[in-house]
């Protein structure tokens, strides 16, 4: 009889201690009702009339989810996305509404996950296929917004949503890829004509540039030899002024300077020529008849001299 006391007595005492694993908390009831919480540690609970109902994690939680979503041009669209969630505090209403509100852990889930998958179908259901790969950060911003009520009152929240992948139809994803091709060609194609046109525009405005400097060159290289034919003529002139002024003081006739430039004429033909043909009359009578010419030449060159001066009343010279 000693026995079977002590041993009730040693199963009350060690009943009476319950120990809560770091990251949990325990929920008390006593003849089904919640009665009280118990935190981290070795606790103390009356024997036989508490119960444990349920261990709480407090920790952070994970989910991985694979659905399925129609897009306002009713393209299907398949997502892979990653749920982070966790307990939102450990107060005891808190874990009151996590342990109580839902039948079992898999109701929650289910609910949960069906929650999610609501969310992200009601955004893409207004969005063209074209559109959704573009709107990933609107996309979980949309399903955190319509999430965040519901887990609190279930006593939890949504730390964040990972949309991992999203997965098209074979005959979407090929015309999508034929699109971006033709965009990249004709971005190409209008690469190329851009380069095209700058480098015929380039080539045009050196090309007018080598004109310009062309004429430039050859309108200077002339100004340059006709101002060199009139110095010529000019210092011509003046021997040929000087040589006569020397002849008439020497008191010989200055027609003897056109004998001289006719027979210097004949030997620059004669050193010059390198081959080519000039038919000239070195005889007397031809030497003579081109004297004449000469002459005659002069004097009309005096006798219109004399005429311009008369017109202008200015000496002649």
């Amino acid at each position: 009889m000693e026995f079977v006391l002590g041993a009730i007595v040693l199963v009350i005492v060690f009943g009476s201690f319950v120990t809560i694993a770091q990251g949990f908390v325990g929920v008390v009831t006593m003849f089904g009702k919640y009665q009280r919480v118990m935190y981290t540690g070795l606790n103390f609970k009356i024997p036989i009339l508490e119960k444990i109902e349920r261990r709480v994690s407090v920790q952070n939680s994970s989910l991985e989810l694979e659905f399925q979503a129609i897009t306002s041009d009713q393209a299907n669209v398949g997502f892979k996305a990653m749920l982070l969630y966790a307990v939102l505090n450990q107060q005891e209403e808190t874990i009151k509404n996590v342990a109580f509100k839902f039948q079992s852990p898999g109701d929650f889930m289910r609910a949960l996950v069906r929650s999610v998958e609501g969310a992200v179908r009601s955004f893409v259901a207004t969005k063209r296929q074209s559109e959704i790969l573009g709107l990933r950060k609107e996309l979980v911003d949309e399903v955190k917004y319509q999430l965040d009520t519901n887990l609190e009152e279930w006593g939890y929240h949504l730390i964040d949503l990972q949309i991992n992948d999203i997965i098209f139809d074979q005959v979407i994803m090929e015309s999508m890829a034929r699109v971006v091709a033709s965009a990249n060609s004709r971005a190409a194609a209008e690469n190329e004509g851009q380069a095209l046109l700058i480098t015929r525009t380039k080539q045009a405005e050196a090309e007018g540039r080598a004109i310009q400097i062309a004429a430039e060159a050859q309108r200077e290289a002339s100004r340059l030899q006709g101002q060199g034919v009139a110095q010529f003529r000019e210092e011509m002139a003046k021997g040929v002024r000087q040589s006569i002024s020397e002849m008439t003081q020497a008191g010989l006739d200055p027609s003897f300077l056109l004998f001289f430039m006719w027979t210097e004429a004949i030997k620059h033909f004669a050193e010059q020529g390198k081959g080519n043909v000039i038919f000239l009359d070195g005889s007397v009578e031809g030497m003579e008849g081109q004297m004449k010419h000469m002459m005659g030449l002069s004097s009309l060159k005096t006798t219109a001299a004399i005429a311009r001066a008369a017109a202008s009343g200015m000496p002649p010279r």
